[in-house]
C-alpha cells in the first residue's frame, strides 16, 4: 500500500483543462503550499507538513507529470515549462478557497515556486526554496569537470526520443540513483517511501524529462525576461540551500540576493532532501519565514 501523510485526506482537483492534480491536504489555518522536487512525490513534506497542520492549511500536490498528477503529453514544449506549472499551483490553491498563500518548493518544486512568485505576486505571501538557485544561475555556475554532477540536466535536456528511451530502460536504477547519491543518510527515506518514489518515477519518464527539457528551454526565456526587466521576488524568501558555492566556486547567497531583495539564506549541513533529512530544521525555517 503506498503510504500517506498521517491524518491528511487525499484529493483530485482539476487545475487545467483536463489536467488534474493528486493533493493532500491536512491541518487549519493560513494556508501552506508545499511542492516536492525529483525524484519524489508530495510524501518528501511528510514530517514537515504534519508539523505545520498543527496551525495552518498544509497543501501537498504532486505536480503535473508526477506522482499521481495527470500527465500530459508535452506537445508544444510548454506543457512543462515552469510558468504552466506555476499555474496549476495557483489554480490549485483557489480551487481550495485560497487566493493568496505561502509557497515553498524544494528542487523542481523551488523552481515552480519561484516563477510562481515572479508571476503570481499577489498571491503568494511568502517563499521558500531548498535547495536550488535560480534556473538561470544554475545553467551559468554548471561548468568545466564540475558540471558532472548535473549531468543528468543535460541528459534530459535533449530532444525527445533518446533521453525517454534510455531512463526508461532502467528506470530504477536511475532514479535510485539520485536518491542514493544526493542523501546525506539514506535511512531517512524507508523502503516503503523508496518504492514509491521508484515506482512513481518509472511511470512518468516522459513527463519527467519534459520538465527537465524545459528548465533548458523556455525557462530560461521566461527567466531572462524577468531579468531584462527588474522583475523580482517581491514576498519574504527564505533558502536553506546545501554550501554548493564552496564546491563549485560561486557565492550562492550572492546570487539569490540578485532575485529577492528580502532573503533569509542559510546553509544546511545534510543532505539534498533535506525535509526528509533535516525536518527539524526546515520546520523552523518555514515558521520563521512565516512570521517575518
Amino acid at each position: 500500500m503506498t503510504p500517506k501523510i498521517t491524518s491528511f485526506t487525499q484529493r483530485r482537483v482539476t487545475v487545467a483543462d483536463n489536467v488534474a492534480l493528486n493533493v493532500a491536504v491536512g491541518g487549519s489555518g493560513s494556508p501552506v503550499v508545499l511542492l516536492h522536487g525529483f525524484p519524489q512525490t508530495h510524501l518528501m513534506w511528510r514530517h514537515v507538513a504534519a508539523d505545520l497542520a498543527a496551525d495552518h492549511t498544509v497543501i501537498c500536490p504532486d505536480l503535473r507529470g508526477y506522482g499521481d498528477s495527470d500527465k500530459p503529453a508535452d506537445t508544444d514544449g510548454q506543457t512543462y515549462s515552469k510558468r504552466t506549472m506555476a499555474a496549476d499551483v495557483v489554480a490549485l490553491a483557489r480551487a481550495l478557497g485560497h487566493d493568496r498563500f505561502a509557497l515553498a518548493g524544494h528542487d523542481r518544486g523551488a523552481l515552480v515556486a519561484i516563477r510562481a512568485g515572479l508571476d503570481h505576486p499577489d498571491a503568494v505571501t511568502h517563499l521558500a526554496s531548498l535547495d536550488v538557485l535560480p534556473t538561470l544561475d544554475m545553467w551559468d555556475v554548471l561548468r568545466g569537470t564540475t558540471a558532472a554532477v548535473g549531468f543528468h540536466l543535460y541528459l534530459m535536456a535533449q530532444p525527445p526520443g533518446l533521453p525517454e528511451t534510455m531512463i526508461s530502460a532502467s528506470a530504477d536504477a536511475f532514479f535510485g540513483h539520485f536518491l542514493d547519491l544526493w542523501a546525506g543518510d539514506p535511512t531517512t527515506i524507508p523502503p516503503d517511501v523508496r518504492a514509491a518514489y521508484l515506482k512513481a518515477s518509472r511511470e512518468a519518464v516522459p513527463s519527467i524529462v519534459a520538465d527537465y527539457r524545459a528548465s533548458a528551454t523556455v525557462d530560461v526565456r521566461h527567466d531572462q525576461a524577468d531579468k531584462d526587466a527588474g522583475n523580482r521576488l517581491r514576498m519574504p524568501v527564505t533558502v536553506l540551500q546545501q554550501d554548493w558555492g564552496a564546491a563549485l566556486g560561486f557565492d550562492a547567497a550572492a546570487r539569490w540576493r540578485e532575485w529577492a531583495p528580502d532573503l533569509e539564506h542559510h546553509t544546511v549541513s545534510c543532505g539534498h532532501f533535506m525535509a526528509e533529512e533535516a525536518p527539524a530544521e526546515v520546520i523552523k525555517a518555514l515558521r520563521d519565514l512565516l512570521a517575518r
